[in-house]
């Protein structure tokens, strides 16, 4: 047993850099193993294991006095780093997540994101006489993340009107059906009145935004239900099956049904013969005698008959 242990390094470390290991195998053969390995398993010593073929690791062990199996026991010491570095880089993911959208930050209460066609449509329709304003943005948009602060600050100082966005990259089959095209974009839409305006502009054209600002905001009362979209594009949004949005068109008449309209309130109303007759017109009084004093028979005759 002394000489087994004389001849082979079980139980003698192997010093190397990163790694501990016991081997079962003499020194001169592991060395000449180790030099016979490729470069990739030089490089990587927790790949050496895959690249000895058992069947000579078994002869290698027939052929020392050693006679158990081929053991071979390493630990690998970069491992721990490398779970170090893979902990910190999921913990950086995460952060990254966790970071507020640029969309997000300045928020107003007047301000929401809506959620779909559906939402879209309700959120015009339950605004009644306010002003709505549609926001079309995209999150790798410049020209929307430098304009968005100050329509955070035109929110704020108009409580009153209601700013709804529609992120582009979401939901870019219900803005295809909206004709919206070019970012950043709005709409402004009033109660009966429906849509009011729509254009592009940027940071440096947001005069043209304070403007019709300026111009609708002042409160209106708009007679009728509220309109919100227009009738084609609620058809439009129907039409797309890539959204779960329902309508039904209102009932257009047709030229026979207006006639069949005419005849009915025409028959309703009552005919020439059933109208009332108008009332006689009342006899002119008499003069009194005292203004009749004076004049002689013959005049009052004439002024009598002229009166009657």
């Amino acid at each position: 047993m002394a000489q087994i242990l004389s001849k082979t390094s079980v139980f003698s470390p192997c010093h190397h850099r990163r790694r501990c290991c016991v081997s079962a195998f003499p020194n001169n053969d592991y060395a000449h193993r180790r030099s016979a390995a490729p470069s990739s398993a030089r490089r990587f010593p927790s790949l050496k294991l895959k690249h000895l073929n058992l069947r000579s690791l078994s002869a290698s062990s027939s052929n020392s006095d050693f006679h158990g199996g081929g053991i071979v026991l390493q630990e690998i010491g970069s491992m721990p780093k490398r779970r170090h570095a893979q902990a910190s880089s999921t913990r950086m993911r995460l952060a990254i997540g966790k970071a507020q959208k640029w969309w997000e930050k300045g928020l107003q209460p007047n301000m929401k994101e809506v959620t779909g066609a559906q939402d879209l449509v309700d959120s015009l329709l339950n605004a009644g006489d306010k002003l709505v304003v549609v926001d079309f943005f995209s999150p790798g948009c410049g020209g929307c993340r430098a304009l968005h602060p100050k329509i955070c600050q035109l929110a704020e100082m108009n409580p009153d009107v209601e700013f709804v966005q529609v992120n582009y990259e979401e939901h870019k089959s219900m803005c295809y059906s909206l004709n919206v095209h070019v970012l950043p974009f709005f709409r402004f839409y009033r109660g009966a009145h429906g849509r009011l305006c729509s254009f592009s502009c940027t940071n440096a054209t947001i005069k043209k935004f304070k403007d019709a600002l300026a111009k609708h905001t002042p409160d209106r009362c708009s007679l009728g239900p509220t309109k919100g979209l227009e009738e084609k594009e609620l058809l439009a949004l129907s039409a797309n099956k890539d959204l779960s949005f329902n309508y039904s068109p209102k009932p257009v008449p047709t030229p026979a049904q207006e006639e069949i309209a005419v005849e009915a309130t025409s028959a309703a109303a009552p005919s020439n013969a059933e109208l009332p007759l108008p009332l006689p017109l009342p006899l002119p009084l008499p003069l009194p005698s005292t203004t009749l004093k004076g004049f002689h028979d013959s005049e009052v005759k004439e002024k009598t008959m002229a009166m009657t």
